[in-house]
Order: C-alpha cells, then structure tokens, then sequence
C-alpha cells in the first residue's frame, strides 16, 4: 500500500503531525509512505524512520511570484509536483492540514481513498470538497496530536492506541556548531539552562519583551539559572533587548539557527519558556520541560503535548494579561 501525509506547515503543525508517521508504519509495516511538506518545514522530516519519501513544495514562493519568469518557474515546479505525486501511487492520503491548498495537493494525488476532517474540524471547510472519507475527532482527542491520529481511524487504528513517537532528526554539523558555541559561551552541561522564545508566527501570540526581560533576571538571580534567548528571522530585535537587561554573564543571545541548530540547542536545554509557536512544539516533542504561554489560542489544543509540562493561561484571552510571577512560579517547579 502507498499512503500519503499531507501536512505543509507550519512548523509546529508538521510537529504535531508526526506521531501519524510512526502510527502509519505500525498500522502497516510494509507500506511505502510519501509525506508533502513546504520547504521550509522540510529539515524536521528528513531522515524520518517511517517515511520512505518527500514532496516538497514552496508554496510560500508560488503565492508571491509576480515577474514573468518566476511565473514561468513556477509553473513549472508545479507540474514536477503534480508528476511526482502520481508518480507515487498512493492508495490513500491523509490531509491533516485541513485548508484548500491542502486539499488541492491531495486531490492531486488521484488517490482513491482520500481522509481528512469533516468540515467543521476543517481549518478551512471547503477542504471536505478534497477528500471522500470525513472523519471527526471523538471529544477524547482534545489535542491536535490526538485529533490527528484519530485520522488514522478508517484504516483499522484507534486513536488512542496509536504510538506517539515524533523522532527528530539530529545533524552531526549542528550539534558539533552548538557544542562550539556553548563552549565560547561559558555553558556547560551541568547548568539550569532556561531557554526564553520571545519570537512567534503573530504579535498577538507574543509575550511583552519586557516580562521576558523580568523572567530572565528573576530567573538568572532567584533560581541561579543560566537563560539563552533563541530568535528566528526577523527576531533578533525582541531577543536582544532581553539579553541586554538580564544579568550580564548569566543571559546569552543565542545564535542565528536552521532548524538542525534550534533542535541541536534545545536538547541541551532544562526548560522551555514560549507562548504558542514552533520552537515551543518542537522543545516539547524533544522531550524538554515546557512552560507554554496562552492567551489568543487554547493550551487544551495546542499546549506543549505530553506529561511534565505547565502551561499559563491568560485571564482575558490577551498574553498581556500574563504576569511575570506564575511564569516564574511554573518554571522554578521545573526546574526543582
């Protein structure tokens, strides 16, 4: 049998998906399974154990192609997608992505049994079109990572039964670049690292600059922690106000990472501080204490997954009304 993954981005989806891979190669050991991803999201599925194949997609630079040969080079890439796809022979796609593009690409597949969300579990309900077996999540499988293997149903597995296994890849070049910049940077593998991720996809799902500032100085003098300040593109000016207010010498600016070097770096972490984003979901699916930050979005959904973490909840719905103090409280038990 060949079955497909349709999950494109963004970074914490396509974590929160990968628990279907390890349960799809259980479900069937012999399957040959093909996963479609955006290219930025790609690095977290390489080398995956239950995947024999990717298709990736940029999407993001189709969208936005204006001149006529960029149109032209993406029309292009798209047909090599589309032959590719076929090319596959896939019996049946799993679109845990839910929207239109998603269900465009597994359309595209031609597959014959084609699973994905009834519509009201759609992130876009006009995705139902794309797919001919619906299925709802049963109210147990609160968690999007549960909701997704509940997508496993039609083929034989229960959701609960499902294992939940993410294995992410580790770069030997990574690791060995982290492993160099902590050692310039006086950590070492003894200290009560607190890794601080002031970044996130929207404002709104941003904590205030200024309560990481406090966070890490609290931290740094109550809790003798050392904090490293991780950024993505286009973040560098929320980390660096926070180093620069910290304890000099016990707060880091971490350093531009891919994806192999944010992982690199978060396996050495003690605990995680961020609001609802990537970095977040990967630390927790690495296996790192979290301390989840929620306010526009829901922590019964899309907290960090599994046992051991904490998660602080805004009283109004805004991450503005989440002090210093419950962070501080939730990370301290942590780290006790």
């Amino acid at each position: 049998m060949n079955v497909g993954i349709v999950k494109l981005s963004a970074l914490g989806d396509v974590v929160h998906a990968l628990p279907v891979a390890a349960a799809l190669r259980q479900l069937v050991p012999t399957a040959r399974i093909t996963w479609v991803v955006e290219q930025r999201q790609a690095p977290v599925l390489r080398g995956h154990p239950a995947l024999d194949n990717l298709v990736v997609v940029d999407m993001h630079a189709w969208r936005t192609a204006r001149r006529a040969g960029d149109l032209t080079r993406v029309a292009r890439e798209i047909g090599a997608v589309r032959r590719r796809l076929r090319d596959a022979r896939l019996d049946v796609v799993l679109d845990l992505q839910g929207n239109v593009k998603s269900g465009a690409l597994t359309c595209a597949t031609r597959a014959p049994l084609r699973i994905g969300f009834a519509a009201r579990f759609c992130q876009e309900p006009l995705n139902a079109v794309f797919t001919n077996r619906h299925v709802a999540p049963p109210p147990s499988a609160a968690h999007v990572v549960d909701q997704c293997l509940a997508l496993l149903a039609p083929l034989g597995a229960r959701a609960e039964e499902a294992p939940v296994e993410f294995h992410l890849p580790c770069d030997p070049v990574a690791e060995q670049e982290i492993e160099e910049f902590f050692g310039a940077s006086g950590l070492k593998p003894r200290d009560r690292l607190v890794v601080l991720n002031p970044g996130a996809s929207r404002a709104r799902k941003r904590w205030p600059v200024e309560r990481f500032a406090e966070l890490a100085t609290r931290l740094a003098t109550d809790d003798a922690a050392r904090v490293l300040v991780v950024w993505g593109p286009g973040e560098e000016s929320l980390a660096r106000p926070i180093v620069d207010a910290g304890r000099r010498g016990r707060t880091v600016l971490a350093p531009a990472t891919d994806l192999h070097a944010l992982m690199s770096l978060l396996r050495r972490a003690s605990v995680m501080v961020s609001a609802d984003s990537g970095p977040l979901h990967l630390a927790a699916a690495l296996g790192v204490a979290c301390v989840g930050l929620f306010g526009p979005t829901s922590s019964v959904r899309n907290g960090p997954y599994g046992k051991g973490h904490r998660t602080v909840e805004s009283a109004d719905g805004t991450l503005e009304a989440i002090g210093v103090a419950p962070v501080v409280r939730a990370v301290s038990e942590l780290l006790a």
